[in-house]
């Protein structure tokens, strides 16, 4: 019998990880600092964007940072070209309109 090492963010918590571990649960300690390091990006855009945008609810301002930091190498490029954005969704759309294979 063989022993696999599993990985999660301290910041998402081991229960968390175990209801979504498609997800949450990785097999490299790189992959769980990276999700690591994108929870605290979020957390701090979510404190942000608190400041910045008066009536934001708590709850929407962390949806928004959650997406942000989830696509920040998109974002990124968006920033030196910000066509980048429409061509990424035009993209998905696509995907979403393309039939799918019976």
């Amino acid at each position: 019998m063989a022993v696999h090492a599993l990985y999660y963010s301290d910041k998402d918590g081991l229960e968390m990880a175990s209801k979504n571990p498609d997800k949450l649960l990785f097999t490299t300690k790189a992959e769980a600092d990276a999700r690591d390091r994108m929870l605290e990006l979020a957390e701090n855009i979510q404190l942000f964007l608190e400041q910045k945008v008066e009536g934001l609810s708590e709850e929407m301002a962390e949806a928004c940072a959650m997406a942000l930091a989830e696509e920040k190498e998109l974002l990124a490029k968006a920033f030196k070209k910000p066509s980048v954005l429409a061509d990424h969704m035009a993209e998905k759309l696509a995907e979403k309109d393309a039939p799918t294979p019976e």
